[in-house]
Order: C-alpha cells, then structure tokens, then sequence
C-alpha cells in the first residue's frame, strides 16, 4: 500500500504557516506573471512569499531587458548583434529559471545578486 505524500518541511527559521501546495506555488513563483498566484494566495507560507517576491522581481528586470534589447533591435546595423544576444540571453534567463526552481523545490533559496536585495526590500 503506498502512503500519502507529505509536503516538505519548511527550512529552519521560515516562519510561518506550511502550505500544502507548497512545491506547486514555488515553482509558479519563477514562472514569469504567475508569480503573482503564490504571492496573492499564499499569505501564511513565508517560504511561499520569500520565493514568489523574488521571482516577481526577477520577471520585472528580465522583462525591461527584453525591451530594451526589443528596441536595440530595430536599429539597423547593430540589430543584427542584438538579436543573437537576445538568444544567448533568453537561454541564461531559461537556466536561470530553472536553476531557481530546482532549489526552491530542495528547500534552498538561491540568492541573485542585486536581484535579491532589491525582493527583500518588498
């Protein structure tokens, strides 16, 4: 008889309420606007909200980038450049992603920097 599956436990010193849907608001926390679910749902899980505030910011400085290198694009000569930097740059952000969520899922936290002080303000 296989037994029921038991969420994790919070890191030492997390605080706060266990959510029972921890592992699957983690991982929308690093999915770009669906951060926003773990954020608004999940007021108890400090763990919850340390993961999705990081993930937020973390989809507002990627999204101003992306515009920035949007516009750089259009110029003649030098969108040409930008364009394979753009790619180069999308696969880090995919890795990046990735990388976050894994650890978020083993219960570390994985501290961008810049990016991390800046959620911690919030």
């Amino acid at each position: 008889m296989s037994q029921p599956m038991v969420p994790p436990t919070p890191p030492a010193g997390s605080g706060g309420a266990v959510s029972q849907n921890r592992t699957i608001m983690i991982v929308l926390s690093y999915l770009g606007i669906l951060a926003l679910i773990p954020l608004l749902v999940e007021k108890d899980d400090k763990e919850v909200q340390w993961h999705a505030k990081h993930g937020l910011v973390l989809f507002g400085i990627e999204f101003a980038l992306f515009l920035v290198l949007g516009v750089l694009t259009m110029i003649p000569v030098v969108g040409c450049i930008i364009s394979v930097i753009c790619v180069v740059v999308g696969l880090g952000v995919l890795v990046l992603h990735v990388l976050c969520i894994m650890k978020a899922i083993h219960g570390e936290r994985f501290l961008i920097p810049g990016i991390s002080d800046l959620a911690n303000r919030f």
